[in-house]
């Protein structure tokens, strides 16, 4: 199958081309034809997978159907919603280049940046709009935007969308949208809660699901290093070094340790930098830049990086740390095995996170391949302790904000193994500052 064979215009078809696709992948194919005869879709697929495309196309053909062409001051006719900062300029990236032959105009807002340029260019009207919820409310708040004539709305990664805190914030949005309209929603997982909620949201939709529920791409080999927490940081320099790996994706739970993790690798002479929600957004702009140039080899951070970035053939994720919530691991190693290359997704695992190991595995329905290094092996006699700020298997339920005052245990950097002989490894099969980022997109 071809994009011809899909019903586009030829205008998308050569812009298709230009990005050097010629085969639609499976997400794509099937969601196309759907959304272009007007249907509402849930869509689920895993990351890299080429989901994005899948709204952005149809959604430019439809735009270009309807109307007369004049978008009216003010005024937005598609609507597409994102949870990050970094997701909402990658949508508003493909759009801009899918439809950089088409009479219609784009714009992305989000938080951490300057709200009047936005303010000036909303005023003027704008065809397709990406924003974040929180950004978006601002502009409504101010009469700087109006939403009754939308067309089409888009929930990308609609479970982060409607489950994460951002439902309060959804529901104020589509308030203020028409009734009559087209909604998709996409995501890498859709849980069963999510759509039992989303059913309320659309009208008869269409389900296509390509990948299988909550799963990883095959193309991405997963092995799991069990290791002591105080020699996490050691053991990952090491695997950094030894194996010179060039580019690497590292994530933690918290924003506090996304920030001593990469100064600690910056002492270790690995060049690193930090991307969180607290971080300014020229900082983390400038930051993702440097990674994908190899300006740096690692960016640490917090699970506010799993959803919207797009790094070509990024060849290694480390789970510095396993996420509080089962979910998130399969879009944190989604980052790579992307568009048909292969990946690694390594995840160091301390014996307080064996109950968050084994909530992955229940959803992944595998079992992780544990290898334990020589000179690493986890110490028996230390016993769990419970995992701050965070519930095992659970998504953790918003609740007013509260000071924590959390002691941290000092990290001991141990010391680097000498030599350069690697250690041995054995495989067995089967045998405050540190609350979790919020994401902090508004």
């Amino acid at each position: 199958m071809s994009f011809d064979s899909l019903g586009l215009r030829a205008e998308l078809i050569t812009a298709v081309s230009n990005k050097g696709y010629t085969t639609p992948t499976s997400i794509q194919s099937q969601s196309i034809p759907l959304i272009l005869e007007g249907r509402d879709l849930m869509g689920g697929a895993q990351t890299g997978t080429g989901k994005t495309a899948s709204f952005t196309l149809p959604v430019l053909q439809r735009l270009m159907e309807s109307g007369d062409g004049k978008t009216k001051a003010g005024k937005v006719r598609a609507l597409i919603l994102t949870p990050t900062r970094e997701l909402a300029a990658q949508v508003a990236e493909s759009v801009k280049d899918y439809g950089q032959s088409l009479p219609l105009s784009s714009f992305v807002i989000f938080g951490g940046v300057n709200i009047n340029p936005q303010k000036q260019k909303l005023r003027k009207g704008v065809d397709i709009l990406v924003a974040t919820p929180g950004r978006l409310l601002d502009h409504v708040s101010q009469n700087t935007v109006d939403l009754s004539s939308v067309e089409i709305l888009v929930l990308d990664e609609a479970d982060r969308m409607l489950d994460m805190g951002f439902i309060r914030d959804i529901r104020k949005v589509l308030a203020l949208l028409p009734k009559q309209k087209q909604t998709l929603l996409f995501s890498a997982t859709f849980s069963n809660d999510i759509k039992k909620l989303s059913s309320g949201l659309l009208h008869k939709p269409a389900l296509v699901e390509v990948a299988k529920e909550n799963s990883a791409s095959e193309l991405i080999s997963q092995v799991v290093h069990p290791v002591d927490k105080k020699r996490k940081r050691e053991l990952l320099s090491f695997l950094i070094g030894s194996n010179d790996w060039k580019q690497v994706l590292v994530f933690t739970r918290t924003k506090h340790g996304a920030n001593k993790l990469s100064e600690q690798l910056n002492k270790d002479g690995i060049t690193a930098a930090a991307i969180h929600g607290n971080k300014s957004q020229g900082a983390r702009t400038k930051a993702l830049a440097n990674f994908k140039s190899n300006d740096i080899r690692v960016l640490v951070a917090t699970d506010i990086a799993a959803r919207g970035l797009d790094i070509d053939q990024l060849p290694h994720v480390v789970n510095f740390e396993l996420p509080n919530v089962p979910e998130d691991y399969v879009h944190r190693i989604g980052r790579t095995g992307r568009a048909g290359s292969e990946g690694e997704a390594m995840s160091l695992v301390c014996v307080d996170e064996l109950k968050l190991l084994k909530g992955i595995e229940h959803l992944i329905k595998s079992d992780i391949k544990k290898v334990t290094f020589e000179g690493y092996e986890p110490d028996p006699s230390i016993k769990p302790e419970p995992i701050q700020n965070g519930r095992n298997n659970q998504r953790p339920r918003k609740s007013p904000a509260k000071k924590h005052s959390h002691s941290r245990p000092k990290a001991n950097p141990g010391s680097k193994p000498s030599g350069s002989t690697r250690p041995k490894k054995r495989s067995t099969q089967n045998n405050s500052s540190s609350r979790p980022d919020n994401f902090g997109n508004r």
